[in-house]
């Protein structure tokens, strides 16, 4: 059952046409559940949610009575972008929400239905049964692999593999395991290089691969060949091809042989000569997962695999060392590093950090571990004051010439749902239990619905800073992947995807570790949110 209809459940609220109360016991439990039920009845289709995925038909224009219930507002949330996807871009790639249409765009190579794949676990773990069972169909009769076209090896690695991975796991379901192997194999020519790091971009069909034009030199990117860890060892271990394996352990060789300037791994290195292009240092854009999965393949190793935690270790202190700093008014934040010159700013993406640093300090012994919680604390905390103004924050955000974590060019003050911020606050949660965390996801919460929905699903804005936002027409898949997830964790109790029993891949797909992998599937947990 899930952290939102246990409550309410116990209840055994009763109710039929025009929402006449025909028998309650439990009545103490009325009032929420009664919230709840016109909350959800007014919000999608005059259904009333009494039990995981079994609903009761109410009219549809029901009185909204309180708006406090922000696990609820996110799983409502999910709902209405699922349905909208589902009516208006159902095989598509995502929905364009104004237009009430279908976009596909060239990052998936001919794939369709990123939606479908990214929301699968997240509709399972919000035990939205009938959403999940139309997205599983879908995959069963339309989700076609034989495709022709330009990929991105990131994006369908973390998106599609790692979306169908996590929901065989959770699901015990075949249909996932063998399209994650399928769609793997597919993947693997882009490894076909002289030193073995892969090239950002191949064609699913022919097995040709190439870099990024706007690649320096013909490189492969950091955050790219350095976010394939722990989607490709399930694979083998999936599989008993140990070749998926082989590819991502011949990655950590290259980086280990490669001389890193200050400590730091620059973003670009060139798949041919296995040496670095610039020495341009993001823990943002371009370099960001491959830190996060440095800790995160020691924690799916059952925390054996101590080479990666050293590499990740030894990254953090040059990080701290050349990177944090602390704005004139007390703000922490990690810049940018151009071959030795800071640039202090920012981005989006690197506020992920904040988690990755708590999740990293669990472990980092005691006489470091408090340290590194402050860090955390203080990254999340800047973050925090990037969504200032709307409680929405840009993509990039800057600390020079006084500014104070704001975005000083136009270009940079758009939101496109993304989730760092909220991943964050998820796991700062999780691990201090600072009610502040869940106070600011609900001030996300709120701001996306006043900022970002529309009519038929949700929309990114283009300027945080304004209260009569511009909508962008698209609703990211990510945003049901990642952003509503990881809210809706952020108000579950800590044994719902325990992050002892997790490891939740950089798009918020959850993946055992391999001390778990025997379990039956379905060892979500069930606590109350």
């Amino acid at each position: 059952m899930s952290c939102l209809s246990k409550a309410c459940s116990k209840s055994l609220l009763s109710v039929g046409w025009q929402g006449r109360i025909l028998s309650v016991l439990g009545s103490s439990f009325l009032p929420l559940c009664l919230i709840m039920g016109w909350l959800l009845g007014s919000a999608v289709n005059g259904k009333l949610l009494l039990l995981p995925g079994k609903f009761l038909l109410l009219p549809s224009k029901l009185p909204v009575l309180l708006s406090t219930s922000p696990q609820f507002f996110s799983l409502q949330m999910m709902k209405f972008a699922w349905d909208n996807y589902k009516l208006y871009a159902l095989g598509k790639n995502e929905l364009r929400p104004l237009t009430k249409n279908g976009h596909i765009g060239n990052m998936f190579g001919g794939l369709r239905g990123a939606t479908v794949v990214d929301a699968l676990d997240t509709l399972y773990i919000m035990e939205l049964e009938e959403e999940f069972q139309e997205a599983k169909k879908w995959v069963e009769k339309s989700f076609d692999l034989n495709v022709n076209g330009e990929a991105s090896l990131f994006e369908v690695n973390i998106r599609y593999v790692g979306g169908l991975l996590a929901t065989y796991y959770l699901t015990g379901e075949e249909v996932f395991k063998s399209k994650a192997l399928e769609l793997g194999e597919k993947l693997l020519p882009a490894f076909n290089t002289p030193t073995g790091i892969p090239r950002g971009v191949i064609n699913l069909g022919s097995g040709m691969s190439w870099s990024w034009g706007w690649a320096s030199a013909g490189s492969s990117i950091l955050a790219e060949f350095g976010t394939l860890h722990l989607e490709f060892l399930h694979l083998s271990e999936l599989s008993g091809n140990p070749v998926f394996a082989e590819k991502v352990m011949n990655i950590r060789k290259v980086l280990n042989r490669v001389e890193k300037p200050q400590g730091l791994y620059p973003n670009f290195l060139s798949p041919v000569t296995g040496n670095w292009v610039q020495h341009h240092v993001s823990i943002g854009g371009l370099g960001d997962s491959f830190y996060e999965y440095l800790i995160k393949s020691w924690l799916m190793s059952d925390k054996k695999d101590s080479e990666a935690k050293k590499m990740y270790d030894d990254a953090l202190e040059a990080i701290e060392k050349h990177l944090v700093k602390k704005s004139a008014g007390g703000l922490t934040y990690i810049a940018e590093w151009r071959g030795g010159v800071l640039d202090h700013k920012m981005g989006h993406l690197a506020c992920f950090s904040g988690g990755m640093i708590a999740l990293g300090a669990e472990h980092a012994g005691e006489e470091r571990k408090q340290h590194y919680m402050d860090l955390a604390a203080e990254i999340t905390s800047t973050c925090h004051e990037s969504y200032a103004h709307t409680k929405l924050g840009p993509e990039a955000f800057r600390f020079d010439a006084g500014t104070e974590a704001m975005a000083t060019r136009l270009s940079e003050r758009y939101y496109i749902l993304r989730p760092e911020v909220v991943e964050s606050y998820m796991y700062m949660w999780r691990l201090t239990h600072d009610p502040k965390y869940r106070q600011w996801g609900w001030e996300v919460v709120k701001a996306l619905e006043k900022h970002c929905r529309v009519e038929a699903g949700f929309s990114g804005i283009r300027d945080v800073y304004t209260t009569t936002p511009t909508h962008d027409n698209m609703q990211q898949s990510f945003f049901l992947a990642e952003t509503l997830k990881y809210l809706y964790l952020l108000f579950c109790e800590d044994d719902v995807l325990s992050l002892d029993d997790w490891v939740f891949n950089t798009e918020a797909h959850p993946l055992p570790p391999r001390a778990q992998q025997d379990k039956e599937p379905d060892y979500i947990g069930h606590g109350n949110c």
